[in-house]
């Protein structure tokens, strides 16, 4: 019974953080965020998360796998052909920058050691897509700006999460050797693009079928092969199953599958369903002393990561391409963290401590006082500062071209239905 509330409860809370971020027009994280330290165990102590044991860390994994599939189902490969140089640069070189700019940053600032430090750069190197994407939606500015942050924010997340996981093998291990971490990363990049692309392109076969596969089975056929993909990925090679999900997801959209409005509808639903379990389970847990633990030089070290490290990031990364200085100034402001992040750091700490090793309970606050810092400060006044770098979408051109997509969307959808309820007559 206290699991069945505990699951009720996260539900009914995520839900309702969804629904009022919607109605007042903030980033959801917000929300998600305060309910789950509200009814955590330093608000009201309702939610006790470790209740699940290892079926959180089970339900951590086929959740984000839903959140980066659904990620990869919205971005389209014309689009990105477009920033392809920028968005290749962020996710290489900008890792970097990222990675050794945090890690400085949390060492000098935050004190953490060599490897503590490392470790939570690791964590931050992702922004998180189900944060940006909806942000983008509210503002709505250009389509390079937007197209170059959907792409970081999918395509990023598992390569963050690989390197995070690569990094806390040295740290529990004490073996650091740069060849071994970039072997680590292409095998696991590798394995996961060969089952992506094979998975991706079988499903897709298969949901072209209607003679063998019944309209109401062909969501559940989706996510049973998400899921059952992404598994065996994981138990080939840790963490590969996360790139699985975004290439499995980016392969149907390039497919043109006849029910792919439906599948988008259902995927976002489900994706949305996750973020609002995973963050409301995971800031339940959250200890507010630790961050307030944590000091003025924590909160510096953040703010380095968000004026410093990310401006020289889109510089070196956006350098002699097609995007003036208001669009490069816009993408320097807006790197949002989210769920990607917030689960792993969830994990480690629970790793470190296991291992004897001290730092776990430092580096879960500094992600998710980073996550709060970036959502609070970049989410809020997002859209300010779109408005103040003349970066909406303001011509009647672009503004008709975007209501003109939705009816048509809505008009294919409503098509859908009524031939449904028809054959059902």
């Amino acid at each position: 019974m206290p699991i069945t509330i505990l699951i009720s409860v996260t539900v009914v809370a995520g839900i309702a953080a969804q629904v009022l971020a919607g109605y007042f027009h903030i980033p959801s994280i917000v929300l998600l965020l305060l309910f789950g330290i509200l009814l955590g165990r330093d608000g009201f102590d309702f939610l006790d998360p470790s209740l699940l044991g290892v079926g959180l860390e089970v339900l951590v994994s086929l959740l984000v796998a839903v959140i980066l599939f659904e990620g990869g189902l919205n971005l389209q490969l014309g689009e990105l052909k477009e920033v392809s140089t920028s968005l290749r640069n962020l996710v290489t070189l900008g890792v970097l920058i990222t990675l050794t700019g945090a890690a400085i940053a949390a060492h000098w600032l935050s004190e953490f050691s060599w490897s503590i430090a490392f470790l939570y750069a690791s964590l931050v190197v992702v922004t998180g897509p189900t944060v940006i994407n909806p942000l983008l939606k509210q503002i709505s500015v250009q389509k390079e700006v937007s197209t170059l942050l959907e792409g970081e924010g999918v395509f990023i997340d598992p390569i963050g999460a690989i390197l995070a996981v690569i990094v806390l093998h040295f740290v529990l291990s004490g073996n650091v050797e740069p060849l071994i971490l970039i072997k680590g990363l292409v095998l696991r990049l590798g394995l996961g693009i060969i089952i992506g692309i094979g998975g991706g392109w079988l499903l897709s076969q298969l949901l072209k079928q209607d003679q063998f596969l019944s309209r109401e089975l062909k969501n559940l056929v989706v996510l049973a092969s998400v899921w059952g993909l992404f598994s065996l990925a994981q138990a080939l090679r840790g963490e590969s199953g996360l790139v699985v999900a975004v290439v499995m997801g980016i392969v149907l959209r390039a497919s043109n599958l006849p029910s792919e409005l439906l599948l988008r509808g259902f995927n976002e639903q489900l994706s949305i369903l996750a973020n609002s379990v995973l963050f409301i389970l995971l800031a339940a847990d959250l200890s507010i002393a630790s961050i307030f633990a944590l000091g003025w030089g924590s909160v510096l070290a953040v703010l380095v990561l968000m004026l410093i490290i990310r401006p020289i990031n889109i510089l070196i990364s956006t350098w002699s391409q097609d995007l003036n200085w208001q669009q490069q100034l816009f993408l320097s402001w807006v790197a949002p963290r989210g769920i990607v992040a917030a689960s792993l750091a969830s994990l480690f700490a629970v790793s470190l401590t296991k291992q004897g090793i001290n730092g776990g309970d430092s580096i879960k606050a500094l992600v998710f006082l980073t996550i709060m810092m970036t959502v609070l400060l970049q989410g809020l006044t997002a859209g300010w500062v779109a408005s103040l770098l003349n970066l909406p979408l303001t011509s009647r051109t672009e503004q008709e071209c975007l209501q003109a997509d939705d009816n048509d969307i809505n008009t294919q959808e409503n098509r859908k239905i009524i031939r449904i309820d028809s054959e059902l007559v």
